[in-house]
């Protein structure tokens, strides 16, 4: 007799991450249908964590569940991605024209961003591109912390899922662009360090207009 797999204390937590995972880097693409038992496999537990799972990440927008059937990832909807994109605008043009108006901040915000654009052309060179995605939404989260605006910030974490996704979405099929997000990455780092408030708004636009409005 088989024995029975041990559902374990946050077991529905490991199935989550898991599962979101998996989604967010593009292993189950939109529209993929899937299991619980697949999930359940992977970790060595039983379905019922994994339900758990799923029905939170339906919550969160990510998963279909289908009864008796499984689970359909939910594409990335060509409006949704233009509301980020807005959103991520004029969050990230706040937070820079409110950190020009505080110069003595300026030189550790560029401390911070340049550590990350060292790590995000470590993944371009190693062709790592779930890590340069990941690296990628640090460094433009990085811009709206330095703006010192909590509640920005916090509204712009809600954001960090999708994303994460719709980087790698738009550079999986394109790889020979990461070194122009590099490029374009330094010309924002540049726009800040000249404290040119009024010029990090267009930068961004177009940025944005090169990865995600193709």
């Amino acid at each position: 007799m088989t024995p029975a797999k041990y559902t374990a204390p946050g077991a529905a937590d490991r199935a989550y991450r898991l599962t979101k995972e998996l989604v967010l880097t593009g292993e189950l693409p939109g529209g993929h249908l899937f299991s619980e038992g697949e999930i359940a496999e992977r970790l060595g537990v039983s379905r019922t964590p994994v339900r758990e799972a799923f029905l939170r990440l339906q919550v969160e927008g990510f998963l279909n569940l289908i009864p008796k059937r499984g689970a359909v990832v939910v594409p990335v909807p060509p409006g949704e991605a233009e509301d980020v994109l807005d959103a991520r605008e004029a969050v990230e043009g706040a937070a820079v024209r409110r950190l020009v108006r505080r110069p003595d901040l300026i030189p550790d915000t560029l401390e911070q961003l340049r550590g990350v654009l060292d790590t995000q052309r470590g993944h371009a060179d190693s062709g790592d591109l779930h890590g340069f995605a990941e690296a990628d939404e640090l460094f433009h989260r990085t811009i709206v912390a330095a703006g010192g605006n909590a509640l920005l910030l916090d509204f712009y974490a809600t954001l960090a899922d999708r994303q994460r996704r719709m980087n790698v979405h738009a550079l999986r099929p394109i790889p020979d662009v990461l070194p122009v997000v590099l490029r374009e990455h330094e010309d924002l780092l540049g726009i800040i360090e000249r404290a040119d408030g009024d010029a990090f708004g267009p930068a961004l636009r177009a940025h944005l207009d090169l990865v995600h409005r193709r």
